[in-house]
């Protein structure tokens, strides 16, 4: 599947054959190549951002944020809308999966999710994938710099049913919003855009379960789909 160009290869995969082929790391750095070029042009100057970023708050109202996906459950999202051929969803998710990448390097940026209870209820496809997704979700949030709160749906009308967004907090203490449409995505630095987002932002958290009440009720969640 890999060779016809059907399946992305994995890291562990790329890092296999490298070892059996004995090829001195030619496959990964081959890799690393096809990763740089896969993100769509648009996406490109929120990579950079989110790269040099010391913290990034992400809200979504309606799917896992990007940085969180699973591999099986990135393709379901960028191949279940049938809107992208399968050469460019296969692009979008090695560029997805290759931006996760900031999560566990050796200075990670303080990661902090607000996630409505719907996204966690959304089918994406069969039951293990949700499981694997939510449990995915469950390990990140042991981890000291990333933290998890869930939207519970009592909570009713919210500030983020308008729309996800991402704000990130540059080096120099700036802040740099991301938001998406059907077409693309914009940023912004400008001051009125920025704070408007942040208090919509302030406003969420305030909705939001805390820390531990969200692991619970995710944890919850992936028994349901047993």
């Amino acid at each position: 599947m890999v060779e016809i160009g059907h399946r992305t290869p994995s890291q562990d995969f790329i890092t296999r054959v490298d070892a059996v082929l004995e090829a001195g790391g030619l496959f990964e750095r081959l890799l690393n190549l096809v990763r740089a070029d896969a993100a769509p042009p648009w996406l490109r100057e929120w990579i950079s951002v989110e790269r040099e970023a010391t913290l990034i708050r992400w809200f979504e109202p309606s799917l896992i944020p990007g940085l969180l996906q699973t591999e099986a459950y990135a393709r379901a999202v960028l191949r279940g809308g049938r809107m992208l051929s399968h050469s460019e969803a296969e692009q979008r998710i090695t560029s997805r999966l290759e931006r996760q990448s900031i999560l566990s390097r050796e200075n990670p940026p303080e990661i902090v999710t607000v996630i409505d209870e719907t996204a966690l209820r959304r089918p994406l496809g069969e039951p293990a994938l949700m499981i694997e997704q939510l449990e995915h979700l469950l390990g990140l949030a042991e981890q000291p710099h990333v933290n998890m709160h869930v939207v519970p749906r009592e909570a009713g009308m919210h500030a983020g049913l308008a729309g996800p967004f991402i704000l990130a907090r540059t080096p120099d203490g700036g802040e740099v919003a991301h938001l998406d449409n059907a077409l693309r995505a914009h940023v912004t630095d400008h001051p009125d855009d920025v704070d408007s987002l942040q208090r919509r932002w302030e406003s969420l958290r305030g909705e939001a379960l805390p820390r531990r009440a969200s692991q619970e009720l995710i944890r919850e969640l992936a028994k349901s789909w047993t």
